[in-house]
């Protein structure tokens, strides 16, 4: 048992309550309060300013004008990893503090390896702390890829004091954490990766990376449900969250920004994973159309808005005869929910049957769909498998569908047909509605204004 006086802080939004309850009283949030001793002694004394990286009294930091504060020349370091240094906005920032979450053994510390590589190479110091790994097993990692990871600094401490105090000795650009969860300070009481811990060790090294200059990367688990673990106000403290998504099946691993102070958020950037690494894939669109059958029914093609970047993704969609009992819905990276609706529409307003019929959507390559944009896809790869009618090869289908049967205009429409245009396609589905030219170059544009045109014409 541990002395002093604890509290019950919730794992979502942080809040503290003197009692344990089944309820936050601040976010509403359910069983969500754990125990947490209090801090042995305050903080923001001289060891802790010391550890941080330097500090002082409030009198030696005035308020000022934001027109007085020098404007600097913004300064990044590329790793020459394409699209990594697309998503954080054109490489790292000195002094930015970058968080990437992700599924076990998707491949996190090994993108994180490939850049301290690459940066030692052009003469940026980094140290690459593991909590999880031994530096003998970090050399057996490292002999797999194909970069030349000998020259990084490697240290095996789970105690945030002594990272601090390598890093400061080792004058540092570049400090990667591997992970955050296995970090503690000897300030708390606790173990690694509770909520206390978590949280201060962010903030500890978010004072570090701002007041010494040094960029700090860090590491952190996700949960069951696919959030990072540990407090929500993790995400709040730090610059840049990236998220690293793929199958565990697939080759394709996707690396999206969910938080960037210092660029567009959204983005994303696809990585091929090899035997020696991750590649970047340098044209997404063309990797996630590889393989498609133009000859079979069930298959239409959208374009998503990743960001700024537009990416063409193919929707395949299957309907049977039910064996038995209630059919079947399934969707693989498409919302059942979603999907369910668009069902009940194409029924109602399209007249097409599904009553009894099994119904399964796929999204090719892994890739989740999440804005509306791509409904009337989902449609035309339905309708096609319920006439078993391919749809035209070089067709692409743009539009929210409204419960109405309406097809409503999506935004980004221009960028979208450029890259459906550059890869190949020549004819466009969307909604009349639309702002834009009534054609794009070789690109011909269709426009419907409801459901009904769309089954017309996929099944004449």
């Amino acid at each position: 048992m541990h002395k002093g006086r604890s509290v019950f802080r919730c794992t979502e939004c942080g809040a503290d309550q003197p009692k344990w309850g089944g309820k936050c009283d601040a976010c509403g949030a359910w069983n969500s309060l754990v125990e947490e001793p209090v801090a042995k002694r305050r903080m923001g004394g001289s060891p802790d300013r010391q550890m941080g990286g330097g500090g002082g009294s409030p009198s030696d930091n005035p308020p000022i004008r934001l027109s007085a504060v020098t404007e600097t020349p913004a300064t990044r370091w590329r790793t020459g990893l394409a699209e990594f240094d697309f998503v954080l906005g054109g490489g790292i920032v000195p002094g930015s503090v970058t968080l990437v979450g992700g599924e076990p053994g998707i491949g996190k510390s090994t993108l994180l390896m490939q850049c301290a590589a690459r940066l030692e190479r052009q003469g940026i110091a980094t140290l690459y702390v593991s909590g999880e790994e031994s530096p003998d097993q970090l050399r057996l990692r490292a002999d797999r890829l194909q970069e030349d990871a000998g020259g990084i600094h490697v240290l095996g401490e789970t105690r945030l004091e002594s990272i601090i105090h390598h890093a400061t000795q080792l004058k540092s650009s570049v400090v990667l954490l591997d992970s955050v969860q296995t970090t503690y300070t000897e300030e708390l009481e606790g173990a690694p990766g509770n909520v206390g811990q978590v949280r201060e060790c962010a903030a500890r090294l978010m004072r570090f990376a701002k007041e010494s200059g040094p960029a700090v990367l860090l590491v952190g688990h996700v949960t069951k449900g696919g959030g990072i673990a540990g407090p929500k106000t993790l995400e709040h403290i730090v610059d840049t969250v990236l998220y690293f998504e793929g199958e565990m099946t697939l080759d394709h691993r996707i690396l999206r920004a969910v938080k960037n102070r210092f660029g567009s958020v959204d983005e994303i950037g696809v990585f091929s994973m090899t035997g020696s690494g991750l590649e970047p894939v340098a044209n997404p669109a063309a990797a996630f159309l590889a393989g498609r059958s133009t000859g079979a029914s069930g298959s239409a093609v959208t374009a998503l808005m990743e960001g700024t970047r537009p990416m063409l993704v193919e929707i395949q969609a299957l309907a049977s005869k039910a064996g038995f009992g209630t059919p079947q819905r399934v969707a693989t990276g498409l919302d059942h929910r979603r999907l369910a609706l668009l069902l009940a529409v194409l029924e109602r307003r399209g007249g097409l049957p599904f009553g009894n019929l099994d119904v399964f959507v796929n999204v090719t390559g892994g890739v989740r769909l999440i804005e509306p944009s791509t409904d009337l896809a989902v449609l035309a790869a339905l309708v096609s498998t319920v006439h078993d009618r391919p749809v035209p090869a070089d067709a692409l289908f743009l539009g929210e569908v409204g419960l109405g049967g309406e097809i409503r205009p999506v935004a980004g429409v221009e960028r979208r047909l450029a890259e459906a245009a550059r890869q190949g396609f020549r004819r466009v589905f969307l909604s009349a509605r639309s702002r834009g030219p009534a054609n794009n170059g070789d690109l011909e544009v269709i426009g419907l204004e409801g459901i009904s045109e769309l089954t017309r014409r996929l099944a004449a």
